[in-house]
């Protein structure tokens, strides 16, 4: 299980680290042009301030369960990924693309697990 929740933890820093990266330096038009479209909805400063709790989270995600120190940052930082989600799952719906739906719930459903696994002291 603690394989299956590292390679969770990776994989969404990683995720949420490019995806802030970009939000944080990109205008909005280009960030639609790179397929970032769930941001069309929102004006730039929530995009901004999205990004800057994406940046926060991959650090979170990773850094205190790796240094043993205030571990309950990582479960937190997952669960604040999977809130970030659900409004992702609500933009994606809302412009009709069911393929980026589907993406956004395994990434939802991943940062869950991680949430939950974490949050046991797993």
């Amino acid at each position: 299980m603690n394989a299956l929740l590292w390679t969770l933890q990776v994989a969404l820093a990683a995720i949420f680290a490019v995806s802030g990266a970009a939000k944080i330096s990109q205008p909005k038009e280009r960030l639609i042009a790179i397929g970032q479209t769930g941001v069309a909805p929102f004006p730039l400063p929530v995009v901004r301030v999205t990004a800057f709790c994406e940046l926060l989270g991959a650090i979170g995600i990773l850094l205190p369960w790796l240094l043993g120190v205030d571990k309950f940052l990582t479960p937190l930082a997952a669960a604040g990924f999977a809130v970030v989600m659900v409004g992702a799952i609500g933009s994606h719906a809302h412009l009709r693309e069911p393929r980026n739906v589907a993406l956004t719930v395994l990434i939802f459903t991943a940062a869950v697990i991680v949430a939950v696994g974490r949050g046991s002291g797993l």
